[in-house]
């Protein structure tokens, strides 16, 4: 049953980090849900939220630090943090906490 509230737990966080975070590029807005990485996003930040320690804003940083967004057909690869707003960043840690409470 913990598996199942985990897994669900881990699809809600995505789809609202999906639908409320993106990366930008060139003033152009490509939500997580599209660029297809929401929920490796989410997977990586739910041991934040399971810890039941308070969200610590460089925790999290670190964590979109080491996620790493495909570019140019595969040829490189760009961290996380270097495409997202500084906003976004802000929202993330909101979003975490929110879910953290809601647990």
């Amino acid at each position: 049953m913990a598996a199942t509230n985990t897994t669900e737990t881990i699809e809600a966080l995505a789809a609202e980090i999906g639908d409320n975070i993106y990366i930008d590029i060139a003033k152009w807005h490509l939500y997580l849900r599209d660029a297809k990485i929401h929920t490796s996003v989410a997977q990586q930040l739910y041991p934040l939220i399971a810890s039941n320690k308070t969200i610590n804003e460089d925790d999290v940083t670190k964590i979109i630090k080491s996620v790493t967004v495909k570019i140019g057909g595969g040829r490189n690869e760009i961290s996380l943090i270097d495409l997202l707003p500084l906003q976004c960043q802000v929202s993330i840690v909101d979003i975490l906490e929110k879910f953290q409470r809601d647990m």
